[in-house]
């Protein structure tokens, strides 16, 4: 019998050294990303560039990178850079159309375009036509207080050089030869208005993922690991993070030992963070919002149309509404998008859970969402409302700016799933946040993107954010400063006052990156742009957090 038992206590402690001796031997890395879209992607290039000595793991859930948000299907396509959106440029109670966000959103695309230009230059990105283009971008409203709104808006945009080369018309035969489509079969009588400029860009974010991550495959130091759900992050003695994931394929557990993790799951990103247990998780909750578009893919009608036109949200729907009709370009061919289209489903991710509302909610976090949702109770209203649409009920609003379109050539497209930011508040218990926004721990050994809009087309600047928080002494080092100067030419200056620089660079870019060329800047704007942009701020309006769901 004490044979046996002492054989069973043999057994067991074997068993117990060799777990100890798996959990020993766990990889080791500098950084892991967790999720394959263009968030970690980008970081990716960017730490490849200053430091191409860290080694670097990414973890994707699904069985291919660049599936999820980040897929050219899954968004709007739009280089986000408030040409056309009107919800940047709100209006103030005394009549004054504010700019500051505006120039906020647009100085962050051009960081965006001096690095994605820096990577077509260094051969990491190939040919600039397979994931952007120049597709003209316009605004384009009915309706006297609309149309007086926005001859206000492109007033207030002169001021900045970056809003150069903005048209505006309200005579229907000039905005016919802009987007012929748009004004076949229009009422003559309907009073219009548009604003039209030529530098908007369709942008494939997933087309960038997948060649940032192919050519980060080929660094020494970088491991990709697909079909490989993250189930738990924990703090190591030394202050490492362990990641455990499992291959959804095989069901193989991995641990990885990473000295910084940065989450960039997209709406899975706040479960992971919550995983960490870092208390500064702890102060937000989300918010999931989908998007469903109508598209054609008739080349008869994709041809007569080059533009995203982007409309004005009807009274008392919340700016998220805002319909566009929109050129994209995706795997090569020119297909029109209408929407978008709200959706609600509890998944923080389209590939995702229907639980994944439920888990996400704690008693940290249950307070700020009961408040965020009463006082945002329209905007629930809305979602219901969307929810209660029929085929014909969107084809309606698809004739508001095609008039002569026909059903039979749409189809309607489930896009992805974005989960807008509840956090914590004193005041009011809890709010909807506006934008994205980098959650990190007291340590900066771990951080994660929480938000939705403008979301991809300001990775670049996004991500240079999460160095100069997580990385400062580094960035602050002559070597990362000269190689962030050479990536981002504009860096550590302000476009918005200078229009020399933003001439340098539209030219530097369009020229790179094989767009439109740019319009020439009048210099006598440079003072204006300064004092518009700060006479602005004393008399805005609060922000309406809805303003930010852009799709």
């Amino acid at each position: 019998m004490f044979k046996k038992v002492n054989t069973a206590l043999l057994g067991l402690a074997l068993s117990m050294g060799i777990t100890s001796v798996h959990a020993e031997e766990a990889k080791k890395v500098d950084v892991l990303l967790i999720g394959g879209g263009i968030m970690s992607a980008t970081l990716g290039v960017w730490l490849n560039e200053l430091q191409p000595d860290w080694s670097m793991e990414m973890v994707e859930r699904l069985d291919g990178v660049a599936e999820e948000s980040s897929n050219g299907w899954n968004n709007a396509g739009t280089g986000h850079s408030a040409l056309a959106e009107l919800n940047y440029t709100p209006e103030n109670k005394d009549g004054t159309v504010e700019i500051p966000k505006a120039v906020e959103i647009n100085e962050a695309f051009q960081i965006s375009r001096q690095f994605w230009s820096w990577q077509v230059q260094q051969g990491v990105l190939k040919n600039p036509r397979s994931f952007i283009n120049s597709t003209p971008h316009m605004s384009f409203v009915w309706g006297d207080d609309n149309i007086k709104f926005l001859k206000k808006r492109y007033e207030a945009l002169q001021a900045s050089p970056l809003f150069a080369g903005m048209q505006y018309s309200e005579d229907p035969a000039q905005i016919a030869k802009w987007v012929p489509l748009m004004m076949e079969g229009r009422d003559p009588n309907q009073k219009i208005a548009a604003t039209w400029t030529p530098i908007g860009t369709d942008v494939n974010f997933g087309e960038i993922t997948r060649q940032f991550v192919a050519h980060l495959q080929t660094t020494p130091k970088f491991d990709l690991k697909l079909s490989s759900e993250v189930q738990d992050i924990t703090k190591n003695a030394d202050g490492s993070w362990r990641v455990s994931y499992k291959n959804l394929k095989d069901g193989t557990k991995t641990e990885t030992d990473a000295k910084f993790v940065f989450i960039g799951a997209g709406g899975g990103a706040l479960h992971l963070l919550q995983k960490s247990g870092i208390p500064e998780a702890k102060e937000y909750a989300g918010f999931p919002v989908g998007g469903s578009f109508l598209v054609t893919d008739n080349p008869a009608i994709a041809e007569q149309h080059m533009a995203k036109a982007y409309g004005k949200a009807s009274v008392g729907a919340p700016p998220m509404s805002v319909p566009h009709l929109d050129t994209r370009v995706l795997d090569g061919k020119r297909v029109i998008l209408f929407g978008p289209f709200a959706t609600f489903s509890t998944k923080f991710l389209k590939e995702g859970s229907y639980l994944d509302l439920l888990t996400s909610t704690t008693t940290h976090n249950i307070w700020p969402m009961t408040k965020v949702g009463i006082r945002e109770y329209p905007l629930v209203e809305y979602l219901a409302g969307q929810l209660m649409l029929s085929d014909d009920d969107r084809f309606k609003a698809l004739q508001e700016y095609f008039p002569n379109a026909k059903q039979s050539d749409w189809r309607l497209w489930q896009a992805g799933q974005r989960v807008q930011i509840i956090k914590r508040d004193e005041e009011q218990g809890g709010v909807l946040k506006l934008g994205t926004e980098v959650v990190s721990s007291a340590d900066n050994t771990i951080a994660g993107l929480l938000g939705a809009s403008p979301g991809a087309s300001t990775a670049a600047p996004i991500m240079l954010t999460v160095l100069q928080k997580v990385f400062k002494d580094k960035v602050a080092t002559p070597e990362w400063q000269a190689k962030l100067h050479q990536i981002v030419p504009s860096y550590g200056t302000k476009l918005n006052d200078s229009p020399e620089a933003v001439a340098k660079e539209w030219a530097y870019t369009a020229g790179v990156l094989q767009l439109t060329p740019p319009p020439a800047i009048p210099q006598l704007n440079a003072p204006k742009a300064t004092q518009a942009t700060e006479a602005a701020k004393p008399a805005a309006e609060p922000s309406k957090p809805a303003s930010d769901l852009a799709l």
